[in-house]
This record gives structure tokens, C-alpha cells and sequence, in this order.
């Protein structure tokens, strides 16, 4: 098993993204790339704490590779908004991939000069170490399949493509 960070705004809808890929094990909602133990919701998403709002991928790299899923990262983002994804405003809302091998860093900063070249865009991902992780409270874990209403009128509202 191999396990990849991606910080792509909202984690409720970069979840089933990634669930519903032949290959991924699993997918944790939580936070990255801050300097504060244990973080709470309520303080990441008031900027307080430096972390991005992220999702940790646990997949068999046998069945998807970490290529496959830098597609789906890019594939479900903005890569041009520097001030969160769609609605949801702010740093810990901020792009990142968190690498834990050279070749995932080499994999992320090879795509984002790609879509730069071929957009003539700048692109806002941050390719960043990977520091820790620290899982979301227990309601944010898989909201769409506890929640399906809310989490469809999530996405309608937020300017996020339907799945």
C-alpha cells in the first residue's frame, strides 16, 4: 500500500473523487501542512493554524499509479485560483501536494509546468514536503455518504462540478 497527500479544497467534495478510483484503498479527510499538533476544523478553516484542509489517499499502486492521481487532483480543481477553490475562500482551502518520495515531487512540478505551458496560465498548487498529517473529526469522514443531501447542495452551491 502506498498513501499520497492532496490539499484540493473542500475535502467533502475531493472525497468520492478519489473513493470511487479502482485502486484507492481508502481516503481520509484532515489537515496538512501547518506547524500546529491536532488541529481543529473551526481553527483551519478561520486561518489559524497554517494547515490546508487535505485528504490522505491509502491506494495499490499495483492498480493506480500516483500519475493516475495527480489526474484526478487536477482534473477536479481550479489550478488557477489563488484564494481557495470555489466558494470556499482562504489559505486552508489553497492547492498542495504534499510529497513523500522525489518521484511524486518530480510527478507534481512536471504537471504543474505543463499546465502552465499549455494554459499560458499561472498555476497556484504548492508542491510541498510532507510534514504530517492529522485526521478531521470523525463528522467530516465520508460526509457525502452520510450526509447525501446536504453534500449534493455542497457541491451545487460551491460552483464544483457535479461528480
Amino acid at each position: 500500500m502506498k498513501t499520497a497527500y492532496f490539499a484540493a479544497g473542500c475535502f467533502w467534495c475531493i472525497t468520492p473523487v478519489f473513493r470511487e478510483r479502482e485502486g484507492v484503498l481508502g481516503v481520509t479527510s484532515g489537515y496538512s501542512g501547518g506547524e500546529e499538533k491536532n488541529p481543529r476544523y473551526e481553527d483551519v478553516k478561520s486561518q489559524k493554524t497554517g494547515h490546508r484542509e487535505a485528504v490522505r489517499i491509502d491506494y495499490d499502486e499495483e492498480r493506480v499509479s500516483f500519475d493516475a492521481l495527480m489526474d484526478l487532483f487536477l482534473n477536479h480543481v481550479d489550478p488557477f485560483d489563488d484564494g481557495g477553490q470555489f466558494i470556499d475562500r482562504g489559505y486552508s482551502y489553497t492547492l498542495a501536494v504534499y510529497w513523500t518520495e522525489e518521484r511524486e515531487r518530480v510527478c507534481a512540478e512536471e504537471r504543474i509546468r505543463g499546465l502552465q505551458y499549455s494554459s499560458g496560465r499561472q498555476v497556484f498548487i504548492s508542491v510541498e514536503p510532507f510534514r504530517g498529517f492529522y485526521e478531521a473529526e470523525a463528522y467530516h469522514q465520508d460526509y457525502d455518504l452520510k450526509n447525501p443531501d446536504a453534500f449534493e447542495k455542497e457541491l451545487r452551491e460551491s460552483g464544483r462540478n457535479p461528480l
